[in-house]
């Protein structure tokens, strides 16, 4: 699993209205193309349940939008609480699935939730 990421922050957020924001993004918003966010970090779809690590990745004109984009994209999704750890930007496509869909769905305009199930 190859990826090239720019602009990585450590990031905590939960759900139940409390969000922490990255206080000065890091970004930088000369890419050639579509600034393209992958999220690293697990979500809980209970309290105190065991928490599932996934990988979303979405389009965003900056990493504060990114944040809050994801929370609202798992929140619809079910879930209660997130611990996001890594936010970056790909500098390249993903060529391996289940990448290579999921950042064709964020060109696309979708919030791309991938799940690591155990």
């Amino acid at each position: 699993m190859l990826w090239c990421l720019r602009a990585m922050h450590t990031v905590s957020a939960t759900l139940e209205m409390e969000m922490m924001m990255i206080a000065n993004p890091d970004n930088d918003n000369s890419l050639e193309g579509p600034m393209v966010f992958i999220i690293i970090g697990k979500a809980y779809e209970a309290k105190d349940g065991q928490g599932i690590d996934m990988h979303i990745l979405l389009r965003a004109p900056d990493d504060d939008s990114a944040v809050r984009e994801a929370l609202n994209a798992l929140s619809e999704e079910g879930f209660i609480e997130a611990d996001l750890d890594q936010i970056g930007v790909l500098e390249e496509e993903p060529t391996e699935e289940p990448h290579a869909s999921a950042y064709q769905g964020a060109l696309e305009g979708e919030v791309a939730i991938i799940r690591f199930d155990s």
